[in-house]
């Protein structure tokens, strides 16, 4: 295009595609983009006179429009045109005509372009090159896809027509794995049925044993036919061959059975004709009733092995296994039977005086019985039953039947306390505890027994209370007090005399043996050490009174032997009735001896049983239940005297009865007696009473004077007339006098004795200070209280007539007969 000429747009469009930065169809390198620079900025330096006429330009040649150029254009765009006409061979030619110059020029265009557009040509030239082979490799890969699209279309029908195949054969393969499994089953499922006809054979051959080899296999077999056939109901001929599988089974069961029978049966045979009474001697009656036994059941026990697995699971197996368990044990009661009914007797004629040693004989030998029978038992069977047991029950029950009619005749609480404890003790703590899987049979004989000696125990401590402690008439011996603790303290002083002169003379036979003092130190501290340690007369057993001696032994002996309910009730009878005779004796000693002798002996035998009861660890309190009828009675005496009744309250007939039946009902009341208790407060009363008439003994005469100088005061006091002590007739200085001697006299001359007897009875140090305490106490409060009275009432003259004690003297008194 000439300058100022305007490209056409699909032109522009054409030559962008060729130069666009990105994908660019003939991409130019920098030097030809930087020639192609060049080249425009020539062109558009390039300048044509405007003034031109386009004749005057047609006529012109190519050398006159060279020079033309040349004289409007510089050096060096000359040298360039010139340069472009050589190169179009135009450099002789003349341009005359426009027309001429648009052919030159359109030439001159032409090369230029050619020229400018070579390398984009050959650029092109290549790309359609490139572009030929690609389309003929395009070309290839299409007949490529093709022939690999029907190359799958043929794999996918052979894959097709394989794996049907493969499906085809893995159903069958299928098909012929069930068909196999099936006919397995089938010939499984046969097995069972066809196994029938194999175990009647060997059931009814004539050469068949228990004990070969296999007859438990065919047994094990037989189960699992039965329990198979059991189990599927729905097969065809299940009753029949389910029958015939019974029979088969019981015929079994009997060949076993009667093969157990026969051998037991057989040793009893054998052994009754060796001992056809039973009566076996101890020696040889371990060989002839478990030695045989024993060597035997090796050959039976694999059998009952066999019935015992199977009898949990199969009832014609438990109901063969209780005929076996049967059979036994009738055979062992028929041989044991007779024996122990002989050995029972035996120790019954033995022991016919002393029942404690019957009873622990007869225990001792049913006990080896039990433990024999549970090994023997265990020799043949692994698995318990409780007919073992009924069966030891049975034997122990003879030797009770034995020991009961004796038992309920004994009278002695000392027998059957011994009885409790043999049994209670020795059989159910030592045995049975140890052993109670081989004991229990024996263990329920044993309580029973218990039970009865216990009762008959309970029945005899009643009578014994009774008889021996309530209705005791005391000898004249029992209440010769205190003459046996004289007596006794004279025999103890006299064997304490002995015994000194004997223990000094061994030492000084020491003394003259023994080079060495330490045995002199050692025979003089045992000498001490003797002397120490003897007891007094009153606190001997002997000396007790017989009630409480009685009584103390009789609980002694229930303590252990019956329950604590029963021995708390019991006890609190007997301790009653002991009060009650104790207080019955102290009353004869007080009526035949002294006050004094009477007290002392009541409190020496309470303070003996609070503290001989004091090791029982039981409550001594019992719940007595009683009816009280008190609304009863009143509402029955409403009825029948409604006069007594106030008139306000009083009703007619008919409500009168109403009353009676809704408030006439009894009470039940509860109340609790602890025997303790009621020792300890008899105890106290008597300490009380002891004191009391101790303190009234001493000082009676003078609390007897201040008494009535108390009520003197008491009168003044309420308005009476003035009065003077000293002016009474009986308050006199000499009356006084008279009263404070003979009080200080009765107390010099029967403080030792009260005091004496105190040891005497007493025998205990810290007993007596606390016993004589407060009658001490009451002796100085009644001599402050007249020494207090005297200073306040009379002068000294009148003091001195009196001559009282002082306080000092009576302390000093009261200390040297302490």
């Amino acid at each position: 295009t000439l300058p100022g000429q305007e490209v056409p747009a699909q032109t522009r469009e054409k030559l962008s595609l060729w130069d666009r930065r990105t994908d660019a169809m003939a991409p130019l390198t920098e030097k030809q983009m930087d020639s192609v620079l060049e080249i425009r900025a020539a062109a558009e330096t390039l300048s044509v006179p405007s003034e031109l006429p386009i004749e005057d330009l047609c006529s012109l040649s190519s050398r006159s429009l060279q020079s033309s150029f040349t004289a409007t254009v510089p050096a060096s765009t000359e040298d360039v045109l010139l340069k472009g006409f050589q190169m179009l061979d135009m450099e002789n030619d003349r341009i005359e005509t426009a027309q001429q110059f648009f052919a030159w020029f359109a030439k001159l265009q032409a090369n230029m372009d050619q020229d400018e557009s070579s390398k984009y040509r050959k650029t092109r030239d290549d790309l359609n090159c490139y572009q030929e082979q690609c389309d003929a490799i395009l070309k290839d890969v299409s007949a490529a896809l093709e022939h690999l699209d029907s190359l799958q279309k043929q794999y996918l029908f052979v894959s097709n027509k394989t794996g049907t195949l493969h499906e085809a054969c893995e159903q069958l393969l299928k098909e012929q794995s069930e068909l196999v499994d099936l006919a397995e089953s089938i010939q499984q499922k046969l097995s069972y049925f066809n196994e029938l006809e194999n175990i009647n054979t060997k059931l009814n051959s004539p050469t068949l044993s228990v004990n070969s080899e296999g007859f438990i296999p065919m047994l094990s077999k037989l189960d699992d036919c039965i329990q198979y056939v059991s189990s599927h109901p729905n097969f065809k001929d299940y009753p029949v061959y389910l029958a015939k599988f019974k029979q088969c089974l019981s015929k079994a069961m009997h060949f076993m059975k009667i093969h157990i029978v026969n051998t037991m049966q057989n040793l009893t045979s054998q052994l009754t004709k060796r001992d056809p009474m039973g009566l076996a001697n101890a020696d040889n009656a371990f060989t002839l009733y478990y030695v045989k036994f024993r060597a035997a059941a090796p050959k039976v026990r694999s059998l009952i092995e066999q019935i015992e697995q199977r009898a949990e699971k199969i009832p014609e197996y438990h109901q063969l296994l209780d005929e076996i368990h049967h059979c036994y044990l009738e055979q062992r009661e028929q041989l044991l039977s007779p024996s122990i009914t002989s050995t029972i007797t035996d120790l019954t004629s033995q022991n016919s005086k002393d029942h404690c040693a019957l009873v622990r004989g007869g225990c001792a030998f049913m006990v080896h019985v039990c433990q024999d029978e549970h090994q023997l038992y265990n020799e043949f069977f692994s698995k318990p039953t409780p007919q073992l047991d009924e069966l030891l029950e049975k034997l122990c029950l003879s030797l009770y039947d034995v020991l009961r009619p004796l038992i309920i005749h004994i009278i002695h609480l000392e027998t059957l306390s011994e009885l409790c404890s043999i049994l209670k003790n020795e059989m159910l703590e030592d045995h049975v505890h140890n052993n109670a899987a081989q004991l229990g049979a024996f263990d329920a004989v044993v309580k029973q027994m218990l039970e009865d000696v216990q009762e008959r125990l309970v029945y005899r401590t009643h009578i014994y209370i009774q008889t021996d402690i309530t209705g005791y008439n005391p000898a004249p011996g029992d209440l010769a007090y205190p003459e046996k603790l004289e007596m006794m303290e004279r025999i103890a002083q006299s064997l304490k005399e002995e015994q000194m002169k004997q223990m000094s003379q061994e030492s000084m036979f020491s003394d003259v043996q023994l080079e060495e003092p330490d045995g002199r130190r050692n025979s003089n501290a045992g000498l001490s050490s003797r002397l120490q340690t003897s007891i007094s007369p009153a606190d001997l057993h002997g000396m007790w009174y017989p009630t409480v001696r009685r009584t103390l032994v009789c609980l002694s002996k229930l303590y252990r032997c019956i329950d604590r309910a029963v021995f708390q009730g019991l006890s609190q009878e007997a301790l009653s009735a002991c009060i009650q005779s104790l207080l019955k004796a102290s009353d004869i000693i007080l009526k035949n001896k002294t006050q004094i002798d009477g007290q002392l002996f009541l409190i020496k035998h309470l303070l003996i049983m609070r503290e001989q009861i004091a090791p029982f660890h039981t409550d001594f309190a019992i719940k007595e239940i009683s009816l009280d009828l008190k609304k009863t009675r009143d509402a029955a005496f409403k009825i029948l005297h409604p006069k007594a009744v106030p008139k306000f309250f009083r009703l007619n007939s008919h409500n009168a009865i109403l009353e009676f039946l809704l408030e006439g009902t009894p009470e039940i009341k509860e109340h609790y007696i602890d025997s303790k208790k009621d020792v300890d407060r008899h105890l106290k009363f008597s300490c009380e009473q002891f004191i009391q008439q101790q303190t009234q003994i001493f000082v009676g005469n003078l609390e007897e004077f201040l008494t009535k100088v108390a009520a003197l005061k008491t009168m003044a006091i309420q308005g009476g007339p003035n009065y003077s002590l000293s002016q009474q007739p009986w308050a006199q200085p000499a009356k006084i006098n008279d009263i404070v001697m003979a009080t200080y006299r009765v107390m010099k001359s029967k403080l030792p004795s009260t005091l004496q007897s105190m040891s005497l009875y007493l025998a205990n140090r810290d007993t007596e200070f606390i016993l004589f305490k407060p009658v001490r106490n009451n002796i100085q409060q009644v001599f402050q209280r007249l020494l207090a009275l005297l200073q306040e009432e009379y002068n000294g003259e009148d003091l001195q007539i009196i001559a009282c004690p002082s306080m000092e003297q009576i302390n000093l008194l009261l200390s040297v007969n302490k």
